[in-house]
């Protein structure tokens, strides 16, 4: 029972604490699959807490699906919340279609270490102090002026320095939700938003896309009856679907959350390039209203180990995001922010995305004609006009986690859909993300996936006969 020890704080109702503590051993493998969980009991005594504590707690892992429970047995560890360690196990000569960071080729290693060289000779020692503010001021200027090319206008006092776009939705989050707010996202939509969000013990509620952005029709539906703190989206080019807004509904969104008082988070990592798309402005360059609070991440166009982004702010709204930046991690590091700065001055970023436009650009293109060239007469795919990621659908009744299995074998890495729902209602769609793959390995990783679609559509259905009929002799 050791590994069920936890301390107990006053900030944070009781059963979240334990619900992530047993998530956080679940994920580490601590608790093995189909291993059972305490009985309700025996844990409340363990911990010393009530017994109906630990059935909210059981019940929310369930809802999670990081557990399940068989009547009279007890509750068992389950598979699919923790297959994905399994899922991404390096393996030589596997095709990564799962990893959404670029391919390091594109890094500007040399210019980036003068530009690290350059911040060490001119600032010394002082960039390695904590900077307690909004972070370094010349790079907060010089991301106005690259925002303003994206039609964003903003002022340095309302940047926030932050060390990645994960980093911003956490203090966002910090900043503005309390126990039982409501938080509207896009489904299906970023794991990782998802975890913050039900760290914090929000509720949330989950709106569909359509091929031209968020179900309007539902989302109004919803607001006439629950009011959410904020909505989460992803407006140009969503993972996991590729989805980009209409400029209609980027409109319509915002003069809804004047209507209805609620704040939007826009999570923009790769709105820089425009790809096929006819509007590939931020949302927040619409943002008349001031209901926007805008997340910018580095990390998809430039190099994710920099763990660097920015987040627009309200004014309003500044120095609640500011203090839960700084209970983080206090500042991001002045190094990073001074070398980003020096890059962005003198090593012509502007030419930098260019290039790298370029290569996605032809990249998406090339996906996008093999895909529907190969696998569009027999998979679901999720229309988009841009982007890095490609939603794909199984036929009704198969699962995604094992054909994502089942790719691995034959030398592809894909991510089940299952990460980028709240709720997992039906797990038949899957991820294909080309941001690290070459050209050469895109293409023989689809001809992959379409030579062996027939052989794992046939095996699966006879598997699940074979289950039916053993079900049947049981009983």
């Amino acid at each position: 029972m050791e590994k069920y020890n936890i301390t107990l704080n006053k900030e944070t109702v009781k059963y979240l604490q334990i619900y992530n503590h047993i998530k956080k051993i679940i994920v580490e493998k601590q608790i093995k699959e189909n291993e059972k969980l305490p009985p309700i009991r025996k844990l409340a005594q363990h911990i010393g807490v009530n017994n109906t504590t630990i059935v909210k707690v059981y019940e929310l892992l369930e809802n999670e699906g990081y557990v399940y429970k068989t009547v009279g047995s007890g509750t068992f560890v389950s598979m699919i919340k923790t297959s994905k360690d399994e899922i991404i196990v390096k393996k030589d000569g596997v095709i990564n279609f799962e990893s959404g960071n670029p391919s390091t080729e594109i890094f500007p290693i040399e210019d980036f270490k003068s530009a690290v060289n350059m911040a060490l000779s001119k600032d010394g020692s002082s960039i390695f102090e904590y900077d307690e503010g909004l972070g370094s001021e010349d790079l907060r200027q010089k991301i106005v002026y690259h925002l303003q090319d994206k039609g964003i206008k903003t002022t340095k006092e309302n940047i926030q320095v932050i060390s990645g776009a994960q980093q911003g939705i956490d203090i966002v989050c910090k900043g503005l939700i309390n126990y039982c707010d409501v938080v509207f996202v896009e489904e299906p939509t970023y794991s990782g938003a998802i975890e913050v969000f039900k760290s914090r013990g929000a509720k949330i509620v989950s709106i569909p896309m359509l091929d031209d952005g968020i179900d309007i029709g539902i989302l109004k539906l919803k607001l006439e009856k629950i009011k959410p703190r904020l909505i989460y989206t992803m407006p140009n080019f969503q993972n996991p679907t590729g989805i980009s807004y209409s400029t209609y509904k980027k409109k319509k969104l915002i003069e809804l959350a004047e209507k209805y008082d609620f704040y939007i988070v826009e999570d923009d990592f790769i709105s820089d390039f425009k790809f096929d798309s006819h509007d590939n402005k931020p949302l927040k360059s619409y943002d008349d209203k001031n209901r926007v609070i805008y997340i910018k991440s580095f990390s998809k166009i430039l190099m994710p180990g920099l763990r660097i982004g920015i987040v627009d702010i309200p004014s309003e709204l500044l120095k609640k995001v500011l203090l839960a930046k700084h209970s983080s991690d206090i500042s991001t590091p002045g190094l990073i922010q001074r070398s980003m700065y020096y890059y962005m001055e003198y090593f012509n970023w502007n030419n930098y995305l260019e290039s790298v436009e370029k290569i996605y650009t032809q990249k998406y293109k090339f996906t996008k004609n093999l895909i529907n060239a190969k696998l569009s007469d027999k998979l679901k795919v999720r229309q988009s006009n841009g982007g890095i990621n490609f939603f794909l659908e199984l036929p009704r009744g198969y699962s995604s986690y094992d054909f994502t299995r089942f790719l691995l074998e034959k030398g592809v890495s894909v991510l089940p859909g299952t990460y980028f729902f709240d709720n997992i209602v039906d797990d038949r769609f899957f991820r294909i993300n080309i941001a690290k793959s070459s050209i050469q390995d895109i293409e023989k990783g689809i001809s992959i996936i379409s030579d062996n679609l027939e052989e794992f559509l046939r095996e699966y259905k006879n598997k699940l006969k074979d289950l039916k009929e053993d079900f049947f002799i049981k009983l």
